[in-house]
């Protein structure tokens, strides 16, 4: 199987994605096609299926920013204690069919170049996730560390944890 990471098209067949998690199929069927289409809020890649053209899986990216003061990360405090740009993960998911085969790498390393992209254009000091507990081992696959939250923690349940990944770090995966 052949696979295409591109932009979601209003055209794509959403409805039939299904990951396990309802959380992130909702998302995806109901609400990144609003996000992207409408209210230009964020970006949704989807990984395709060449031949047949399924969606195998998803990102959705958006720019953000984060105060460095309530995290600690040595390496953020060096820099200005104001909101610093950052590209933000807001869902990740791979069709139940379609895991365990390597999409999910993929998709992760499309939004590893798109913030050089950022990084080049605007500027950016990593990407950030607010993982689920059970997608944490994934995301250390990839170099993101658990960054630890001083102040501003939301009492969501289930709890997310932030992750982050630096754009040092993203450099040296990279090369």
């Amino acid at each position: 199987m052949k696979i295409e990471i591109r932009k979601l098209e209003k055209r794509d067949n959403r409805k039939d994605f299904r990951s396990g998690e309802i959380e992130i199929d909702r998302f995806f069927i109901k609400f990144a096609g609003q996000n992207q289409f409408k209210h230009k809020i964020g970006k949704t890649y989807v990984a395709v299926d060449v031949e047949t053209q399924t969606i195998v899986g998803y990102v959705t990216v958006s720019v953000s920013s984060m105060n460095i003061d309530s995290l600690e990360i040595e390496e953020l405090k060096k820099l200005p204690n104001y909101p610093l740009p950052i590209v933000r993960i807001a869902r990740l998911g791979v069709d139940e069919h379609f895991q365990a085969k390597g999409i999910g790498k993929k998709l992760v390393q499309k939004i590893l170049y798109l913030a050089l992209e950022i990084e080049a254009l605007v500027g950016c000091v990593g990407i950030f996730v607010d993982a689920k507990d059970s997608a944490v081992p994934f995301y250390e696959k990839y170099a993101f560390v658990v960054a630890p939250v001083i102040d501003g923690e939301l009492e969501v349940k289930p709890a997310q944890i932030l992750m982050y990944l630096s754009m040092k770090t993203i450099h040296k995966l990279l090369k």
